[in-house]
């Protein structure tokens, strides 16, 4: 009886190892991404105080990696086998800080992982970042509520609410991520002329 068993154990455990390769190896996600910040036109006044910027809060799902559709008003759907390279408010972060850069308009502008001592600093809250079926049309929506902080007194200098639709051309995945860079964008170019005009009179 034993010498049977010894017999058919390597037999079931090649048959095992031949059984773990009939199955395709999934494929690796899509990661998707903003792109790079288009070309920003220099500011003419450089304000001398620099600025430093709060990664959004955001809470779940719109915390995360998941490239998020919204059929209805009650549910979220997420892009199957895609995501995003980073979670969303982090990707918002950047967007803002290098169109800030690249804008010349201030001192120093840095992101909330430095250590550096700045004068001011702008925080916000991520409440939307999705695709949504708007009158039939997919339509990406981002809604960032903003406000410059005074480092030193702890004083709100400006609050605003911003929210943004960008039409995609279709309903597929590269035409909806594309809309995203789009609003992203518009919204970044948006927050910094908003930003500036707060230090101009603040």
């Amino acid at each position: 009886m034993r010498s049977c068993l010894r017999a058919v154990t390597p037999l079931v455990a090649s048959f095992a190892m031949t059984a773990c390769t009939i199955f395709p190896t999934p494929e690796a996600p899509r990661v998707m991404d903003l792109g790079s910040v288009d070309p920003v036109q220099r500011l003419e006044t450089r304000h001398s105080r620099t600025l430093r910027v709060d990664t959004p809060l955001a809470s779940e799902p719109v915390n995360g990696t998941r490239i998020l559709t919204k059929p209805t008003p009650h549910e979220f759907q997420m892009y199957g086998n895609a995501r995003w390279r980073d979670i969303a408010p982090v990707m918002v972060r950047d967007h803002l800080i290098d169109t800030l850069r690249q804008s010349q308009g201030f001192a120093n502008v840095v992101t909330d992982t430095s250590a550096a001592s700045t004068d001011l600093t702008l925080i916000s809250e991520l409440s939307a970042f999705q695709a949504e079926k708007i009158e039939g049309k997919t339509q990406v929506v981002i809604e960032l509520h903003v406000e410059v902080l005074d480092n030193r007194s702890r004083k709100s200098l400006c609050v605003r609410n911003s929210r943004r639709e960008e039409p995609a051309a279709s309903s597929e995945l590269n035409d909806v991520v594309e809309a995203f860079a789009n609003t992203a964008h518009q919204l970044a170019e948006e927050t910094l002329l908003w930003v500036h005009r707060c230090l101009e009179e603040n």
